[in-house]
């Protein structure tokens, strides 16, 4: 150990930040589910590290709402409200709108380039109907924006907020995938259709941002959150099944 915020894995450190990140890929990935106990000794054994950067990053997760800590439990992950999961939607149209328009008003040359270049990787994966590279391309194309806004803070708060809101709102993988839209309208919306409408809103969204149209910004950001929350809200808040399980499993998956 090199102080208490970092591990020695083979020859190399490994800080409390790296361990905080793995757990909550995690937690929002499903392997530790709401309610299931962290144990420091499982997590430390899982992770190659040992228990002080572990003690560390769930103090961390607890700040950002992933963890909790019960009387004669210790550490579990949290369990969500459905009155939370909705608040953390209100939170999110308020803010991202705003940091939109800080965007239109901040933005570097640099933060353009990589703007331009995901809605270009974005259009022609949707096109494509590659649906498993469009989400993490558009994953990318908020942060990005988030960090034109030049406010740290609110980057930083509008990245945690999007990955709760992926975590709180995850459904089954298997129920993931809509069904095409039958001929004739019948079934659910078409994905490669939303796809390609979601990424022509972005690029909409950057020349706004590109032009300094604050405003614009703004406006085309509060419409597109507002289609992506709808989705959110029609998707159930899962449960734990079991309120102390404990994942034992001892290399990552």
């Amino acid at each position: 150990m090199s102080g208490d915020t970092t591990a020695i894995q083979g020859g190399r450190r490994i800080s409390a930040h790296a361990v905080c990140t793995a757990i909550r890929d995690d937690i929002v990935s499903g392997t530790y589910p709401p309610g299931s106990r962290l144990t420091e000794e499982l997590l430390a054994r899982r992770y190659g590290v040992s228990r002080v950067p572990v003690r560390e990053a769930l103090r961390t997760l607890e700040s950002e709402g992933f963890v909790t800590t019960r009387r004669h439990a210790g550490a579990c992950v949290a369990q969500p409200s459905e009155r939370e999961a909705a608040d953390l939607l209100d939170i999110r149209a308020l803010l991202e709108p705003l940091g939109a328009a800080r965007a239109a008003q901040r933005r570097t040359e640099a933060h353009l380039r990589v703007l331009r270049g995901l809605v270009r990787l974005g259009q022609e994966r949707a096109r494509l109907g590659q649906f498993s590279e469009v989400r993490p391309l558009g994953d990318w194309f908020q942060e990005t924006l988030a960090q034109a806004s030049g406010n740290p803070s609110l980057a930083a708060l509008l990245v945690q907020l999007r990955r709760k809101t992926a975590w709180v709102y995850a459904v089954d993988p298997a129920r993931q995938t809509v069904p095409p839209r039958a001929p004739g309208g019948a079934g659910g919306p078409d994905p490669r259709a939303r796809a390609i409408e979601s990424w022509a809103e972005r690029g909409a969204l950057v020349d706004a941002v590109a032009r300094g149209d604050a405003e614009r910004a703004r406006a085309l950001a509060t419409a597109h959150t507002e289609r992506a929350l709808s989705e959110f809200r029609r998707r159930p808040v899962p449960v734990s099944t079991s309120k102390h399980s404990v994942n034992t499993g001892s290399g990552r998956n």
